[in-house]
């Protein structure tokens, strides 16, 4: 499994406000089934690389259908192997650890 953050950027709206494309785009992760989380400065989705690339591509895509001239998506992905893990277990490991120093 797969854990990637990525954050999308419509440019080239009618105004500053952006939520508006990003609630949008959310709507193309409550129609998957993967799991994610949205912080205040981007989303983080889990799962098989492959259907994050396919999520991730379908979410670029909408603020061009909602008119916007230009997108920046910025993309983080952590793809491990040897061992199966979660956004929330990688908090809880730096956070045991952080009690420890």
């Amino acid at each position: 499994m797969a854990i990637a953050e990525l954050s999308i950027i419509p440019i080239g709206t009618k105004s500053t406000s952006l939520s508006s494309y990003i609630a949008a785009c959310l709507k193309v992760l409550e129609d998957s089934d993967l799991t994610y989380e949205v912080h205040g400065m981007g989303t983080i989705i889990e799962g098989a690389l492959k259907d994050l690339f396919d999520v991730i591509l379908k979410m670029h895509e909408v603020p061009f259908e909602a008119g916007a001239l230009r997108v920046v998506t910025s993309i983080k992905i952590d793809d491990r192997r040897n061992h199966v893990t979660s956004a929330k277990n990688k908090v809880t490991s730096v956070m045991a650890k952080s009690k420890s120093v």
